[in-house]
């Protein structure tokens, strides 16, 4: 009827989602609790009194997650509620592992300095989330990206080896990882270039070669990708950081993947590693001598050599039984050389068990998840992209330490995210975080009717 309103012609009122803010305080809480609680239980069961430094390490874990959790409610409220308590329980769960072998090593502690490298990383971590507003902005650094990153490969060949590797930039006493910062860099020049590429990726042109289901692109389209790739490995190849180029691999091919959404380039990934790892393996003397350990872990104990570092390490997992010895009660140290680094996952199995460790892979498995959430709810290619290439360098971190710690794969030298000692490690994964919760606010703050534009 004239004069009067129907109900279809109303605009749709506003859907407003919960910020759910006030859930991740809470989970911060209990993160930095159960940190403390872990410090705690630390010094009881070696010293039998709390340690003296116990009040001070609760607060300083807890002005760096209210810091963090105020950057996060401020400029990104809709971001996921759990991706900040999963990592400030892993640093604090890091931090205490590392006290504790510091019991066993008093000329050489390390947990002062990773406690100074995680308070840097929550900083950065701050300042990404307060500056980067928008996180396309990134894809206009493509190229620098890439060119940044190859420079930071290449950077450490300059450098005297460590340890039979040339991964380190030691100066003065200071010392840091280029690697580990590369890998995020390389993840933006995936995601820009891929994003932009797509079509062409995953649409073949008239110009292409079949090999039955899988379609390959022109070189013209697939070519600087894969010469960016190769330059990478190559020089990781060279200065004997296998593990980064595994992780650099599997990088390439899940992004490839979900670019083109073609299952084929899994099997290529998979063949091609296969390869690699072989002619590496036969090839390379240090590669080669880890492989014979993998594949007879005990020989040297047959020998009477004693045990070896992968014989130690499953030990530590076989005394640590189901519920684990207790913190501070285990023995890995015997593990020596890497035991906070490479091996800090044996300390936790040994001390907390196979369902504390269970605990510590479920909290990866979510924060590997989130990230996979927060890319797959985005509308733009290179959000997307980058979220999963961001959360799958974490996923393929955790495997391959996990599996090489554990026998089920060769060990390749790798830090665990959060937990292992290393400044350079800890510090790019709370970039990692940062940038996981902008994606996750841009993503559930597309959908908010009451967002502002």
């Amino acid at each position: 009827m004239p004069g009067t309103t129907l109900a279809a012609d109303a605009p749709a009122p506003a859907v407003r989602l919960p910020r759910r803010r006030g859930i991740e305080f809470s989970l911060l809480v209990v993160a930095v609790l159960l940190s403390v609680y872990g410090y705690c239980a630390v010094g009881l069961a070696k010293n039998g009194t709390v340690p003296p430094g116990a009040a001070g390490y609760g607060a300083g874990l807890g002005v760096l997650a209210l810091l963090a959790h105020i950057a996060v409610r401020l400029r990104a409220p809709y971001a996921d509620p759990l991706l900040l308590p999963i990592a400030v329980l892993l640093n604090g769960l890091g931090l205490v592992l590392i006290y504790r072998l510091d019991l066993e090593t008093p000329g050489d502690a390390a947990a002062p300095t990773q406690l100074i490298w995680s308070t840097l990383g929550v900083a950065l971590f701050i300042a990404a989330v307060l500056l980067l507003r928008d996180h396309r902005v990134l894809q206009r650094y493509t190229y620098v990206s890439v060119v940044a990153a190859l420079l930071l490969l290449v950077l450490p060949i300059l450098f005297p080896a460590v340890n039979g590797a040339r991964i380190w930039i030691r100066v003065a006493g200071f010392s840091i990882q280029p690697g580990e910062f590369a890998k995020v860099l390389l993840a933006v020049f995936f995601a820009g270039y891929l994003a932009a590429n797509r079509n062409a990726l995953a649409y073949s042109g008239r110009r292409v070669w079949k090999f039955k289901r899988l379609q390959l692109p022109t070189g013209r389209v697939l070519g600087p990708i894969v010469t960016i790739w190769l330059l990478s490995v190559g020089v990781l190849v060279l200065e004997r950081d296998l593990g980064t180029s595994l992780l650099f691999f599997g990088l390439f091919v899940i992004l490839l993947y979900v670019a083109t959404g073609r299952t084929g380039w899994i099997a290529v990934g998979l063949l091609l590693a296969c390869v690699g790892a072989v002619a590496v393996g036969w090839l390379e003397p240090h590669v080669h001598s880890r492989v014979q350990d993998w594949l007879h872990p005990f020989a040297s104990i047959e020998a009477g050599q004693g045990p070896n570092q992968l014989s130690q390490s499953l030990f530590a997992f076989a005394a640590g039984g189901m519920l684990g010895t207790g913190l501070g009660l285990g023995h890995s140290i015997l593990i020596g050389f890497a035991t906070k680094s490479d091996f800090i996952l044996a300390t936790a199995g040994e001390e907390l068990g196979l369902i504390g460790l269970s605990a510590v892979f479920l909290l990866y498995a979510l924060l590997v998840e989130r990230g996979y959430r927060a890319g797959l709810a985005l509308r733009d290619p290179f959000g997307r992209l980058l979220a999963v290439g961001l959360a799958s360098i974490v996923a393929l971190q955790v495997f391959v330490i996990a599996g090489g710690v554990t026998g089920l794969i060769p060990l390749t030298g790798m830090a665990m995210p959060f937990l292992a000692q290393g400044g350079s490690s800890v510090v790019t994964n709370w970039i990692i975080v940062a940038l996981l919760i902008r994606i996750s606010d841009s993503a559930r703050s597309q959908y908010d009717g009451t967002a502002a534009p």
